[in-house]
């Protein structure tokens, strides 16, 4: 709970963040970003977690996230409270962790904030459902129930993605999985990665001649085709590359790359290192 006057903002995090209105109202500011008003009902999805701030209304002086909450150790439930005197606001945050370079290119691509609306959630009973629940009174003591919020959590995230593409927001890259043509070929991109691919041949599996295919996918994509089927493929061998022990020229064929050498170069070209330094990295890294 949180009373004006309050503002707490948060450095950028290797998780996406969720942040639902169930009483009152907030303002949130992101940098590059117009200040955005969530009413009770609303919420927010920063799905690479950048750095933003939450208050009861622009303008505010913000404490840093990290001195009202300085341990956070995943998986954990918390509740504080913030403010004055004021009208009161009631937030439900959550984090979800994953690893930044295995990203697909996809997801990668997303906004840095996805506003649903009351209205927009009451269109998706499940979602809105969840997130009462969530809200509503509940023992975190309780056996598993630091479980079933991590996994209700998940099931908000994946679900706001749905309703965001129904809705008809969550900028470009949900557009371009409306569109039926460069969906097609997103989808080829994301699940046979390691075929021959070429700018025809993926014009050809979304139907288009080769040139609108290119200008379709780059405006609504954001990039070429090339370079997005390139992004895929690192995204998996970082993948494989972290949580296998296969050989680098096994991994570089299992990619798309017929060449250990194109494999070894187009990797440290993606990723500023080796293969093989980036493997250790992980491994001796926390």
């Amino acid at each position: 709970m949180a009373r004006a006057p309050w503002a707490i903002e948060g450095e950028r995090e290797s998780c996406a963040l969720l942040h639902y209105v169930a009483e009152g109202a907030v303002t949130v500011e992101a940098p590059g970003c117009a200040p955005v008003r969530l009413e009770a009902g609303d919420l927010a999805v920063f799905p690479h977690g950048s750095v933003h701030k939450l208050a009861d209304r622009p303008g505010r002086a913000a404490v840093p996230l990290s001195a009202v909450l300085p341990e956070r150790s995943p998986g954990t439930t918390r509740s504080i409270e913030l403010g004055g005197p004021g009208p009161a606001a009631v937030l439900l945050c959550g984090g979800l962790h994953y690893q930044r370079d295995a990203a697909s290119p996809l997801y990668r691509a997303l906004p840095p904030v996805i506003v649903l609306t009351a209205p927009a959630l009451a269109a998706h009973p499940l979602l809105g459902d969840t997130l009462d629940r969530l809200a509503g009174a509940w023992d975190p003591a309780e056996p598993g129930a630091e479980l079933v919020a991590l996994r209700a959590f998940e099931l908000v995230f994946v679900l706001a993605l749905r309703a965001a593409m129904a809705g008809r927001t969550g900028g470009p890259v949900l557009a371009a999985l409306r569109d039926p043509a460069i969906a097609a070929a997103l989808h080829a991109v994301q699940t046979r990665f390691a075929e021959p691919w070429t700018v025809a041949a993926l014009a050809a599996e979304a139907g288009l001649s080769r040139s609108a295919f290119a200008a379709a996918f780059r405006a609504l994509v954001g990039e070429a085709p090339m370079r997005h089927l390139t992004a895929r493929r690192m995204q998996e061998a970082a993948r494989l590359l972290t949580e296998t022990g296969l050989a680098h020229e096994r991994i570089g064929q299992r990619v798309g790359y017929q060449s250990g050498v194109g494999f070894h170069l187009a990797f440290r070209q993606w990723f500023g290192v080796t293969p093989g330094d980036y493997r250790r990295t992980r491994r001796e890294g926390p």
